[in-house]
């Protein structure tokens, strides 16, 4: 008599992964709908995952999810290339008990993970396009290199105070530019020790090339821009008083999708332009501005807020109106989301910015 082998199926039953990702390994957590299955440590391979996965669970439909990190989305790729249906997390967002975050551990990390997206409690962050991204380095890139220039031209200028040297009143502007001429200056400039020159002239050849990677790496931007889908909407940016060229791509690679903001509240949420907040029973308080934010876009909005208010008479009529009842730099804080609403509106109904009419 022949025995019956029963091949065992999950079909129409969810299988839920929690990852712990990091650079030598994973710690994964295997979750059902009513059972906490089993932890355990792999290779940092989706396709073992999947195997895992398909070998135990046959049939099933795999879920998994994993902090946004170094990794940056290439796991997520490969999660889903290879059938699982992932998501990436904002590490915030996970509901997180007072012991697991005294007690922090890869293995009570990947089981939370897990447990979280069982339980439906957490949503996954936007994941933008692999172009995008390569874009996105690129303006973050050009960003960091504005920041070491600006650095290194600080040491040099701390150098000089340290060993009392003065920078001559004909050479204060073309010192803030960073003239040939102030330069040439700096490469002539004596000192007790010969030490102290060689490091001045070693700080200078460093500005010097990061300003010619600066150059290179802005006309490839500018390229960039004239490419589509980059070109077309250049134009409608730079419609709106304070958007520059540099300013334009960097909205349009850090945001991709105006669409994916179902309104101004969500995408001045995005950006941080909004109040933190707390309300119990009756009493509703409204704090600071949040802490939780794209940085590069907050910083860079009320940069043109600035040079918006002098170019727009609206911009000017509520920025004045608003120093009547609150600090300066607070109001253009307001400015700022008056003037993200301008880009949201120009990029969603593909229309140029007319002052004192949008």
């Amino acid at each position: 008599m022949k025995e019956q082998v029963k091949t065992i199926s999950f079909e129409g039953q969810n299988i839920y992964v929690g990852i712990d990702v990091h650079l030598k390994n994973w710690v994964v957590t295997v979750m059902l709908d009513h059972l906490t299955y089993k932890t355990f440590s792999q290779n940092p391979c989706a396709v073992d995952l999947a195997n895992y996965l398909k070998r135990n669970f046959p049939g099933g439909t795999y879920y998994s999810a994993y902090e946004a990190g170094f990794c940056g989305f290439s796991a997520h790729r490969e999660l889903e290339a290879h059938g699982i249906t992932n998501i990436v997390l904002n590490p915030a967002d996970i509901p997180t008990t007072d012991k697991e975050r005294k007690q922090k551990e890869d293995r009570r990390d990947s089981r939370k993970i897990a447990k979280s997206l069982c339980n439906g409690e957490t949503i996954g962050i936007y994941v933008p396009s692999e172009s995008a991204i390569a874009v996105r380095d690129f303006v973050r890139y050009r960003r960091t290199l504005v920041k070491e220039i600006t650095r290194n031209k600080c040491r040099v200028k701390s150098l000089l105070y340290f060993h009392g040297i003065n920078i001559p009143l004909e050479m204060d502007s073309a010192s803030k530019y960073w003239s040939a001429k102030f330069t040439q200056w700096l490469r002539e400039l004596s000192f007790h020790s010969p030490y102290s020159g060689e490091l001045l002239v070693h700080s200078i050849d460093i500005t010097e090339q990061l300003r010619s990677k600066l150059l290179k790496v802005t006309q490839q931007l500018r390229g960039i821009l004239k490419t589509s889908p980059y070109s077309a909407k250049l134009k409608l940016l730079t419609s709106v008083p304070g958007i520059g060229k540099i300013t334009a791509i960097t909205l349009l690679s850090e945001i991709e999708d105006i669409n994916r903001f179902k309104n101004l509240d969500k995408l001045c949420s995005y950006v941080g332009l909004i109040p933190t907040m707390s309300s119990s029973g009756e009493r509703d308080s409204t704090g600071s501005i949040t802490s939780r934010s794209n940085n590069i876009l907050r910083s860079m909005l009320i940069e043109s807020a600035w040079v918006a208010i002098k170019h727009d008479p609206s911009l000017a009529l509520a920025f004045n109106n608003l120093s009547k009842r609150m600090k300066k730099n607070e109001a253009i804080v307001r400015i700022a989301k008056k003037l993200l609403s301008r880009i949201q509106y120009v990029l969603k109904n593909d229309k140029e910015y007319v002052c004192n009419v949008v």
